[in-house]
């Protein structure tokens, strides 16, 4: 694909997010609101901003091309079409069907295989299951090789266009049903996927773990035996198995790839040290599990869920943060074109810096103050080097303003690691523990 047909489909995503990200974050605060009102709340503060924080990182690798395809739809279709299809309705139809198929094929690989399940985990960490939780997805799938399951379409002639309209469509679509408010939908149940189905698969209960797979039409999981039912005797808990225990997105994202390559390192075998990769997810040399064991959740419905109490204070901090992020990201979207590569790879840096400086604090780490200094001095150096903020030359004196922000913002996260600030709510006692994973 030539250079400029990339750069203005990402100038095209990029148009999409502006409009996509608002009706995300308005799906969410109803969510909210429901559960407020129902006094049934599946949200929580630091969980949430977790999983949009990790949304926000996907988007910014999707959108600078940081994914290295090596094989892409355009090059099977030119190539092993034996037909053209003259109907678009049949088109779209057609490809939105071998989409589904396609994003079941990748996702069964992904949680059945070790290194695809490093991409995977994220979605997966969250230990709640909500509308936010849908917006957990990976940085750390470098090379994308998805197109060889869409074979079926580039045999009947879908034309790559049509799949490029498709697929951000099919994938916007999978946002609803993450929510624990919609029970069973009866017929509806026998079609698509719906909200009970992926509290399913969401769940490491024995009974669910590495079921319902399929994205929009579930007949994918009954084909292949892989679907399950919520069972009203079972309720779901979810997470995954080794729990990450930390609220940091991107250390998430590359957890279970160090533990491989760790146990890579560790095995005296080297058939071990070459096969670990591409055995079932969580399979261990055994010489390895002998020496260093890892500890997993053996009985979900005891499992404390990962909560370190935060202060009123950090939970403020923390919006803030979360909040300016988002005017950066907005800033971004809406000027990608004029931006421009490469200052779009440092704007990108800087933002991955930010993100990474208040997850540290979220968790409580006093090395978060390394982290607040490194993203601060960059923010500035990049001020000194460009003269302003990627273009913003209002004469209001937003140089300024965003100098005292780096400056204000170490004052404070130093305030927070020496203890002058609380981290914690030392008065109150965790409200998520073993009892509420049963609820």
């Amino acid at each position: 694909m030539p250079i400029f047909s990339i750069l203005r489909a990402m100038e095209t995503y990029a148009n999409v997010l502006l409009y996509a990200v608002p009706f995300f974050f308005v799906l969410i605060l109803i969510e909210f609101l429901y559960g407020w009102w129902k006094g049934h709340q599946t949200l929580r503060t630091m969980d949430t901003i977790s999983s949009l924080s990790s949304g926000m990182t996907n988007t910014l690798v999707n959108l600078l091309g940081l994914l290295i395809v090596v094989l892409s739809y355009e090059f099977l279709v030119d190539r092993i079409a034996f037909m053209q299809m003259e109907s678009e309705i049949w088109m779209y139809l057609v490809g939105f069907v071998a989409i589904d198929f396609a994003s079941y094929c990748s996702h069964r690989l992904s949680h059945y295989m070790n290194i695809f399940w490093n991409r995977h985990m994220i979605h997966h960490s969250s230990e709640e299951f909500n509308l936010p939780c849908a917006l957990r997805q990976e940085i750390s799938e470098t090379i994308g090789f998805s197109a060889i399951f869409l074979i079926p379409a580039a045999i009947v002639g879908v034309p790559a266009k049509v799949i490029a309209v498709i697929a951000p469509l099919h994938l916007f679509m999978q946002f609803w049903y993450h929510t624990r408010h919609i029970p069973k939908l009866g017929f509806l149940e026998y079609i698509i996927v719906t909200p009970s189905q992926h509290r399913v698969h969401h769940a490491i209960n024995a009974e669910y773990i590495d079921k319902n797979l399929s994205a929009v039409f579930c007949i994918w999981d009954r084909m292949f035996g892989t679907f399950q039912e919520e069972l009203d005797d079972v309720p779901c808990v979810y997470g995954v198995l080794k729990a990450p225990e930390t609220w940091n997105p991107i250390r998430i994202n590359y957890q279970h790839v160090w533990g491989l390559i760790k146990d890579a390192w560790r095995a005296e075998s080297w058939w071990d040290k070459a096969r670990i990769w591409f055995m079932p997810t969580g399979w261990r040399p055994e010489d390895v599990k002998e020496k260093y064991p890892v500890q997993g959740i053996d009985d979900p419905y005891t499992h404390v869920k990962y909560d370190n109490n935060p202060s009123s204070y950090l939970t403020a901090w923390t919006w803030i943060q979360f909040i300016l992020t988002n005017l950066f990201l907005a800033h971004v979207l809406y000027n990608f074109s004029a931006i421009g590569f490469p200052s779009l790879f440092v704007y990108g840096a800087f933002i991955f810096s930010l993100i990474y400086a208040y997850c540290s604090l979220m968790d409580n780490e006093r090395v978060a103050l390394f982290f607040e200094v490194f993203k601060s001095v960059f923010g500035i150096g990049i001020l000194y080097v460009y003269g302003n903020w990627f273009g913003i030359n209002t004469g209001l004196y937003e140089n300024y303003i965003l100098a005292i922000y780096f400056i204000l913002s170490i004052a404070v996260v130093a305030a927070f690691t020496m203890g002058v600030i609380p981290m914690k709510n030392e008065s109150t006692a965790s409200l998520y523990g073993g009892l509420e994973a049963r609820a």
